[in-house]
């Protein structure tokens, strides 16, 4: 309530009737005072003169610039205001209301009657009005229209000014005060001298609008100056009038209050008309902003799942290729290549993957706390595409490292297989060169059974027939004939004697032969196979090997020294065999025997067997040197084995422990959510800390594959099975992280206590029995009767669980319609991707829904509507002016034209772009 009687002024009754007869006096322009002369030292108008001019001089531009707004002003404000019709019009500018339809007549009742109505608003205020009648208005009473214009001030202007629960003109004072503690020379302690230098005004001015004021230039010893920039700046710049004399405030020794306080007013309300603005531009930024980075978020996805998708794409093909090499060499290389995409192109696509869900859930998070609709990415980018995609790849890896494998274990058979043949086919090759018989001779037909028949049948040669020489006959020359006969038969006898001789020789030499015959047979018995047995031990002796293993080896070392132990043998064996051939040719040498050729039963000569016996010998101590060669590469696999197997052997469980803690970790969750948050920061640092012992486990991985090494006895951990299991602990940490931050954000919009988080976590876990972090339907339909949602149900009582039914009708009694379709929109909200999972996070959100305090799309459009001006459209020009720049440009970009009827060219369309911030519509 608010004191009218204002103008009983402290001091004489008789300077208050003065003062008021000389401010009648000039209302009426009765004395007419130059403005530039009121207040100065030697004026003709007192001190209290001079404040009452000035009152009289801030109210008219007051009220005239509010009734400027209504396209009228006034004048006189004890004349204009007489007939009620100005004063109800300023009433409904300022209040924005409508009042009674005034009265048009010229008469006095017509006047008072709308008065009356102007005072009766302001009584409907809540304002007492003392001794001010709607008479002394109409009669034209300066004094009571001053007063009542003093009270339309506090009521309108002042009265709502509220800072810390102050009363009106303690407030005004009070932000007076704050707005100007920074500046040097400006001390607000009042409404009267603390203005009088003029600082106070730029003070204010340059706070709120610093490039309007150049305030370091200013001087505190130039008053007039100070005031009129500040007046000046004011009516041009902040369209408030000049409702104030420079000269007049500064030679009043002290400036009327009520005054300073109408004038302060104006930039209070000036400068709160732009803090609703600013507010309402902070707001719209803060929406914008929330937006922005969804969307950021959003395109971050897409892009990170269109690259990662690609990758999976490319790589797919790679490892599904199964077109095998022609050399191991070559195999190799491609183990390399697949040993360098193990290590160095598939690590970082891991945490790719990894980080790209774990955006995926914040994105999804922030858009619940922000009251946005779930974000759906492009066909076929769904988490849950990457992961089918995921798996794939690495189902293609798998079978192509054991294709590998396979691979080169295959080529490393066909090399030792093609070089043991070669080896063969050598001696074979050398065997048939050298035993090729050579063609039969037929010019030497003399043999010794050749000979026994000629001689045979020598004997059986009837001889000459004596009788019937021709001496017998009586011839002429019969002499001769005898003679020649005698000499013919002798002959004979002596070839008789000779063939004799020749027989015995014959029979002797046939004897010799059958002797070096059976040597020969005994010869050519031992020495095919010992040279069978040669053969075979330098085929073996030569032989290619392939062992993986120490025992394999030993195997070999083994046999070859029971091989090397039966050599003395062999070489006694050798010697008899080369005997035998020495006894023949002594026999054929000593009985002057001519062998016609080599041992007819045989190929193998002497030559032969010393000289495979020498390269038996040659051969002995390099099969030596070769199995000591790969026993000691065999102990060094055994020790490369060993090695990975002790590192493997720690590593592995070290994993698996560090998978199961993570579980319990995230079970158990003990503590705030920031200590959580903490906890699993440094336990995540921990295992990072680990990498070390994966990546020597990598290098001592390396060496195995380099050695050929396929199989480890003494571990059941796989490199492959260590890389999988360390990609998932990093995986889940992150996750598990990841999960806790979106709790705290969940927390912190929707207001839920620890004391909730902790029971929501307790029930999730109890219903989670494979530990798996998620609920299925059926478990998240439990955990949420837990929570409270139960009922008397005999069968749950006997079976602990409840059917589809029973939960519908158990969740329709307590609130819930949860029919086939209501169920399964709560799973689309709580399971966007389809997976058929409720992870904990979307549970909370779930619980949490209806206590969410978040902007609306209505309020955006109610704070674009202030930007606009209470217009249904805002301007290209209107956002550039109120919002930074790239949210303006944001909006411009986005914002649809305005197709209202009160349109103007370039309209935006602010409240379609509003609700499709908040997916009510599309943008």
């Amino acid at each position: 309530m608010y004191n009218t009687d204002y103008f009983n002024l402290p001091g004489t009754v008789l300077s208050d009737l003065l003062a008021l007869f000389c401010l009648i006096i000039i209302l009426r322009g009765e004395i007419m005072v130059p403005i530039h002369q009121r207040g100065k030292q030697g004026s003709l108008l007192p001190g209290r003169l001079s404040r009452l001019v000035l009152l009289l001089q801030t109210f008219t531009a007051w009220c005239n610039s509010h009734l400027r707004k209504a396209g009228t002003q006034i004048e006189n404000i004890d004349e204009d205001f007489r007939d009620g019709l100005k004063l109800m019009l300023l009433l409904e500018v300022i209040s924005g209301e409508r009042l009674p339809k005034p009265e048009r007549g010229k008469m006095r009742v017509h006047k008072i009657n709308n008065v009356n109505k102007a005072l009766d608003f302001i009584a409907s205020k809540g304002v007492k009005l003392v001794s001010i009648g709607a008479e002394e208005i109409v009669d034209g009473n300066a004094k009571m229209t001053l007063g009542m214009i003093w009270t339309i001030i506090l009521r309108f202007a002042i009265q709502d000014i509220s800072v810390e629960e102050t009363s009106a003109k303690e407030g005004l004072l009070l932000w007076c005060q704050r707005k100007t503690a920074p500046y040097k020379n400006v001390n607000v302690q009042n409404f009267h001298i603390s203005w009088k230098d003029g600082l106070a005004f730029n003070a204010l001015i340059h706070r709120h609008r610093p490039e309007l004021i150049e305030y370091d230039k200013l001087r505190k010893d130039d008053p007039v100056t100070n005031l009129n920039n500040a007046f000046e700046v004011a009516e041009k710049y902040l369209d408030i009038p000049k409702m104030l004399d420079a000269e007049d405030i500064v030679g009043t020794l002290r400036p009327d209050e009520k005054a300073i306080m109408t004038y302060v007013s104006c930039f209070y309300h000036a400068f709160s008309g732009a803090q609703k603005a600013e507010t309402a531009a902070n707001r719209i930024c803060k929406v914008l902003a929330v937006n922005q980075e969804n969307e950021h978020l959003m395109e971050d996805y897409e892009r990170l799942a269109s690259d990662l998708l690609e990758w999976i794409r490319r790589t797919i093909p790679w490892l599904e290729d199964r077109v095998p090499q022609k050399t191991i060499q070559e195999m190799q290389q491609k183990l390399e290549d697949f040993r360098d995409y193990r290590r160095v192109h598939k690590p970082p696509k891991v945490q790719e993957k990894c980080q790209l869900e774990i955006n995926f859930n914040t994105l999804q998070t922030k858009l619940r706390l922000s009251n946005r609709p779930a974000f759906m990415p492009s066909e076929g980018k769904m988490v849950s595409d990457i992961n089918n995609g995921w798996q794939h790849l690495e189902q293609a890896e798998k079978g192509y490292e054991e294709w590998l494998l396979n691979e080169i274990r295959r080529l490393e058979r066909l090399d030792h297989l093609a070089e043991k043949f070669r080896q063969k086919a050598s001696i074979h090759e050398a065997w048939t060169d050298g035993t090729v018989p050579p063609a039969p001779s037929f010019r030497c037909t003399h043999t010794l059974p050749a000979l026994l028949a000629q001689d045979v049948a020598f004997q059986h040669v009837p001889g000459p027939r004596v009788g019937l020489t021709p001496c017998e006959l009586d011839y002429y020359d019969s002499h001769n004939v005898n003679t020649r006969c005698q000499k013919i038969c002798d002959q004979w006898d002596a070839l008789g004697s000779l063939t004799h001789s020749r027989r015995e020789a014959l029979e002797k030499t046939e004897k010799q032969l059958e002797t070096i015959d059976q040597l020969h047979l005994e010869y050519a018995k031992r020495a095919a196979p010992f040279n069978n047995w040669m053969e075979s031990a330098m085929e073996d002796l030569q032989d290619m090997f392939i062992v993986h293993t120490i025992e394999e080896i030993e195997g070999l070392i083994s046999a070859h020294d029971q091989f090397k132990s039966t050599l003395p043998d062999a070489d006694r064996e050798r010697e008899a065999i080369l005997a035998i051939h020495k006894e023949a040719q002594r026999i054929a040498e000593s009985n002057h025997i001519k062998l016609s050729g080599s041992n007819p039963y045989t190929t193998v000569t002497p030559q032969i067997i010393n000289s495979k016996w020498e390269k038996v010998q040659q051969l002995v101590p390099k099969r030596d040197h070769a199995l000591l060669e790969e026993q000691s590469k065999q102990q060094s696999n055994e020790h490369l084995r060993r090695q990975f197997s002790s590192q493997a052997n720690v590593v592995g469980p070290w994993i698996q422990n560090k998978m199961e803690e993570i579980g319990r970790i995230s079970i158990e969750m003990n503590g705030t959510l920031e200590d959580q948050l903490s906890h699993l920061k440094q336990y995540e640092r921990s295992i990072v800390d680990y990498k070390p012992n994966l990546d020597l486990l990598e290098q001592q991985h390396q060496l195995i594959q380099e050695a050929l090494i396929f199989d480890n006895k003494h571990t059941n951990y796989t490199m492959e099975h260590i890389r999988v299991g360390w990609e998932q602990l990093l995986t889940t940490i992150a996750r598990t992280i990841n999960e806790v931050e979106n709790q705290i954000l969940t927390r912190d919009a929707k207001g839920i206590s620890q004391e909730q988080m902790q029971e929501f976590r307790a029930s999730f876990n109890h219903f989670d029995k494979d530990h798996g972090g998620a609920l299925g339907p059926e478990e998240f339909k439990a955990c949420l009767i837990s929570l409270g949602y139960d009922v008397e149900n005999d069968r749950q009582k006997q079976t602990g669980s409840m059917d589809s039914d029973d939960f519908r009708a158990l969740l329709i009694s307590t609130g819930y319609s949860l029919g086939d379709a209501e169920f399964n929109r709560i799973m689309s909200v709580v399971d966007p991707n389809h997976s058929g999972l409720v992870t904990f996070q979307a549970f909370i959100d779930f619980m949490s829904r209806e206590t969410t305090d978040t902007d609306t799309a209505d309020q955006v459009i109610a704070s674009f509507k202030v930007l606009a001006g209470d217009k249904n459209f805002i301007t290209a020009e209107e956002l550039r002016r109120e919002l930074p720049p790239d949210q303006a440009e944001y909006c411009i970009a986005r914002m649809a034209p305005y197709q209202g009827p009160d349109a103007i060219p370039g309209a935006l369309d602010y409240k379609s772009f509003s609700t499709a911030l908040y997916g009510e519509s599309d943008l």
